[in-house]
Parts: C-alpha cells; structure tokens; sequence
C-alpha cells in the first residue's frame, strides 16, 4: 500500500477505510431497518425512514435524531467571541467560572461559618436568600462578618422584601468602606417570580424604578433576575424555560429603560438564572441557546455588539432532586455541573445532594463545591472554548431548542408580555399541560429516577436534616420523584412493612426475571415482595393461603401462561386473594392488574397502597 497516496492528501496516514463499504446514511438506515424487522417494527415504519422509530420526541414537539449529521446544515453559530454568542463571549478560553453557593439559613452565625468555610475552599460568591423564614433582612451584617465584599460578590435572593433586603446589602458595603464604584453584588430583584409565586399581577416598573435609583453611581452593582427556574421546577419544558427566560428579560430591560437607565447598562445589570439538569446534552445547548436568544432582543433594541453579554446563573435541577437514595444525586449534579461548565455558564450552582431533604449539612456542602472544583482544576473544563462545539448533535439540539424557545417567546409577547402573562395564570397553564405529560412519562417510568422508580433500595436509612422553612407557592416546586416518594414514606409510617405474595411458578430459570422485575417495582412504592421459592402452579394457592397476606402476583414465563395462568388466577382468588397481579401482560389471561414496563406504576402502587395501608391508618 503506497502511504503517501492512500491517506487524505498530503496526511501521509493510511486510509483505514480502504477495502470497506462506504459509510453513508442510506447503508446506515439499511442497517438499522433490518435489525428494527427482525425486533417486530411493522414493516411500513421502516418505509422511508427507519431512524424515525428510534427517534426521541421532546416536549416541546421536536424530535432528536438517533444520528446527527451535518444534514440539514444547523444555524451558523460564529466564533467564541462573536455575535451571536452561541459560542460564549470569549474569544479564549477562560480560567473557569464562578462557583456560587446558596445559603437558605435563618440564622445569621451559620451562615457565616458555612459561607467562611466555603470561601476558604473554592467558592467566589454567594447566593443568599433574605426574608420568608430565611435570614432576616438585618442580620445581613452579621452574616457577612468575614466576606471581603469587593472581592466575592454577594447576590440575594429577596422575595418580595427585595427594597428592605437592597439597603441592608448596601448598607453592609458601606459599613465595610467597600467604595460605591468597586461594588460587585447584585440585589437580586425579581418581580416576576415573587408574583408568579404569591399568585399575584407583578409590578415590573416599581421594581425597576427601586432598582435603578439604587444603580446610581454604582456601575458594577447587579440589579434584577431573569429567573426561568421558576418553570424548570414546575416541569416545564427546555423551550418554555428559555422562553421564558428571555421574556422576563425583555420584560425587566423595558421597564429599566422606562425608569431612565441606558438600554445597554440596563441588559449588563440583570442575571439570567437557568436550571440544568442530568440531560447534559439539553443542558449544553440550552446554555449555548439562550445566549443566541438574547443577542438578537439587544441586536433589535439597538444595543452594540460589544454591549450584548448576558449573565448566566446555571443552577442544578432541583426537581430532578430526590429524597430517597440521595446520595445518587452526587452524580445527577456532577453531570449538571459538567453540561453548565461546557454550555458556558458564568456562575454555577451545584445543589447539595441533601437538598431535597432540608437545610443541608457541612459535607454535602463540601462535595458540592468541590464537584465545581474537580471539573475546573482536574478535568480542565474550562481550558477549551465552547467544547461542545462542532458536534452536529449538540448544534443541530441548540438550533432546535433555539426554535423551540423563540416560539414560546413570541406567545409571551402576544399574549401581552412576561408580567400579563404571570397576572393571568396564563403561564402557569402552558407549564401544567407539559408536567401532565412529564408526569404521565415518570408514573409509566418511561423516564427513570435511579433510586427512587428504578433500582430502589427498600432498606435505606432515611437521612434527617432541619426542617427548611414551609413557603406556599402558586407557582409550584414540582419533584420528580414526588409521588414515588410520597408513596414510599406512607408505605414507611404503616405499623408494618406492606408485602405482597409472589407466586414464582416453574423452575427459577423461568421466574426469576419477571420477579425480579416485579419486586424492583413494588419496592418503588415502599412494598416488600415475599417470594418463598420455585411452586408448582396446583401448589401455588395453598402457599398463598398459608402466608396471610392479601395479594398476590404470579411470575413466570408466557409458555406457562398459556397452560396455567388462568387457573393458578382463580385458584388464589379461591384462596382470599383480594388482588391478583400478573408480570408481564399475556394475552387471554383475566388478572386484577398487569406488571409489566409500560404500566402505569403510581396508579397501581397507588391501587395497592389503598389496600395494604389505608389512609389514615395509625402508624
């Protein structure tokens, strides 16, 4: 083989590919519609485009292809450095980002210790929430003791005592002798979450008018959020969050521009808080998304190029949080952390893996600032400007979300604007018709929860913390392992553990994946399965009776279906079984439910709940 010539030009490498087929999309979908046939899919699915069946639909409509090709060509997204941003604002990379750590205490002493301890290890901000319950407003100072403010900025989180919450913050620089000009925090206002929460019609221009009299002389001081969590975490979609995103921003630049600030200083003194979840591809390309978005909002408003930035607060998902088995949080935010730092995220927020459960303790705390810092100083994630880049997935994922939160963008406009749209409860709507179809997917477990839907650990010791402060919300706080969990604490209170009877018929190479598989979801729901081994199917319904128990589900293969099911079903009914389960779902077989992977998981656990642990029963 001659090297020089069978390489690509002047390479001087070896053409590996020669002596093979090309590899083109029409051999690939040949490929993937004769494993597809041979899997049952009927052959008109696989007419035209096979890749179709394997395709992911999202819930804003679009689908995600299971290859990405350069075909159709994505949306240009310019260079790092260049509008329209996709790529970030810089033109090099970074030295990393800035990791910002939440603080939900009330008491003013704890807060300084933690947030001293988190200063001394690696966190460069703090994200502090004031009033309902959270630190009061005057005890800021107190808190702050230790904080070289002019160094590590302080950004709240007010609620609605965002004025009383700004002078206290304003106050405690100037106690510092932190001048006005080198002031970095950021006061945090938000009228648009603090209604949509208290069920109530924002008003924007107020804030914004507080807001920008306390701008005055102040041009590093941060003024209001653009906080899109609020969807996220009330399962919404990736394009409702973007679009709602850019709407409260467009919203909050307008009324600025109203209170008399310079459109430009205006778009450079709001944050835009986005949530970032274990999908690390759709947190990647929202990141890269949302930038692109708001490029073109200050391209129309007539802002100049080099004034287009925008401040992106990522913070991990805190529906995708979960009470049980927490600690496989540590990884739902690792892989959250890692989307937001490649996306290109200025500050991040990695959520402890307690926080679902209340105020979270020093350790969690530690591996969750530490997660940042691993994925800075050991994984190099920020030494390469926009890594995601190129990749025909990611860019073909940015164009579509991009498309997706554009849209929704302009029903917010149409509809009258972010703060109408809030008033109304129209938000709140639009949001509750995806979370009906996000939670169909979990209750079915077509979206998986580790620990919680899927490979549940029905012996954990729950984990205790203080209780964090109760805050009634219009808008609300949608987890998504909620009702799994729900189901698992009452299961829990319940004088004795819940247990079902397994009736394993035939040899356990014939049962043993269906039990299997129905004792990991039952145990989802907090209910033991009792299995007393390998029965014949004329034994089954003794067995059953001699157990006391008061359901039963029968396991085994189709074959054994066929020829005994239908009997062994009558048998335990005849032997007082109020319910009897089958795994699996064979055809021709009366049973009370089936177990099987697209079954309706919540209403039955839910189902069982109600006979082995009544509502109200004394735990």
């Amino acid at each position: 083989m001659d090297v020089q010539e069978s390489g690509p030009a002047g390479s001087g490498a070896p053409d590996l590919a020669e002596g093979f087929p090309a590899a083109t999309p029409e051999r690939w979908r040949e490929l993937v519609a004769g494993v597809l046939r041979k899997s049952g899919v009927p052959e008109e699915r696989l007419a035209d485009r096979p890749e179709s069946v394997l395709a992911t639909r999202t819930y804003d409509g679009f689908d995600i292809a299971p290859l990405a090709t350069s075909e159709p060509p994505a949306a240009d997204p310019g260079h790092p450095g260049q509008a329209p941003f996709t790529r970030g604002y810089r033109p090099v990379p970074a030295d990393g980002w800035d990791i910002r750590a939440r603080y939900l205490e009330s008491d003013p002493e704890a807060l300084r210790r933690r947030a001293l301890a988190d200063l001394m290890n690696g966190v460069s901000s703090l994200w502090v929430a004031v009033g309902d319950g959270h630190l009061p407003a005057d005890r800021l100072g107190a808190a702050l003791a230790d904080v070289h403010l002019d160094l590590a900025p302080v950004v709240l989180d007010p609620g609605a005592a965002h004025a009383e919450a700004a002078d206290a913050l304003l106050g405690v620089h100037a106690d510092a002798e932190v001048p006005d000009a080198r002031i970095i925090s950021h006061l945090g206002i938000d009228p648009l979450t603090t209604a949509a929460r208290a069920g109530a019609r924002p008003d924007v221009l107020d804030a914004a008018r507080f807001a920008a009299d306390r701008a005055r002389g102040r041009p590093g001081l941060g003024l209001v959020t653009a906080d899109a969590t609020l969807v996220h975490n009330a399962g919404g979609s990736d394009g409702q969050e973007l679009g709602w995103a850019v709407a409260a921003g467009t919203a909050l630049l307008r009324a600025l521009s109203a209170a008399g600030m310079d459109l430009a200083d205006a778009a450079g003194r709001i944050v835009f808080r986005l949530a970032v979840g274990a999908d690390q591809f759709a947190g990647i390309a929202k990141l890269r998304a949302v930038r692109t978005m708001w490029n073109r909002v200050l391209e129309v408003g007539g802002v100049p190029a080099d004034r287009r930035t925008m401040r992106v607060h990522a913070v991990t998902s805190e529906a995708m949080m979960t009470r049980r088995d927490p600690h496989v949080n540590m990884l739902r935010t690792t892989v959250a952390c890692f989307a937001a730092g490649v996306g290109g995220a200025d500050s991040v927020t990695v959520l402890p893996y307690d926080a679902a459960i209340g105020l979270s303790d020093d350790f969690a705390r530690r591996v969750a600032r530490n997660t940042q810092a691993l994925l800075i100083e050991e994984s190099h994630l920020a030494r390469v400007a926009d890594p995601a880049g190129g990749s025909f997935h990611v860019e073909a994922l940015t164009r579509d979300l991009h498309l997706a939160g554009w849209a929704f963008l302009q029903e917010v406009e149409a509809s009258g604007g972010a703060a109408e749209v809030v008033g109304d409860g129209w938000l709140r709507e639009r949001v509750d018709d995806v979370w009906e179809r996000r939670r169909a997917d979990l209750a079915h477990r077509r979206s998986p929860l580790t620990g919680v839907s899927e490979f549940p650990n029905p012996d954990e010791a729950p984990l205790e913390r203080e209780p964090l402060p109760v805050r009634e919300s219009w808008f609300p706080l949608r987890r998504y392992a909620g009702e799994f969990e729900e189901l698992r604490d009452r299961a829990d209170a319940a004088p004795e553990r819940p247990e079902v009877f397994l009736a394993t018929l035939g040899p356990v190479a014939v049962h043993t994946g269906r039990a299997s598989f129905a004792a990991n979801l039952l145990a989802a729901g907090g209910i033991a399965a009792r299995a007393p081994g390998p029965l014949d199917p004329a034994g089954a319904a003794e067995a059953f009776a001699g157990s006391g128990l008061r359901v039963a589900v029968v396991c085994s293969s189709e074959k054994v279906y066929a020829e005994h099911a239908a009997d062994v079903v009558a048998a335990l009914r005849d032997a007082g079984a109020r319910r009897v389960l089958l795994a699996g779902a064979p055809r021709d077989v009366a049973a009370d439910a089936f177990l099987h992977q697209g079954c309706d998981a919540v209403a039955l656990l839910t189902e069982l709940a109600d006979l082995l642990v009544p509502e109200g029963e004394d735990a």
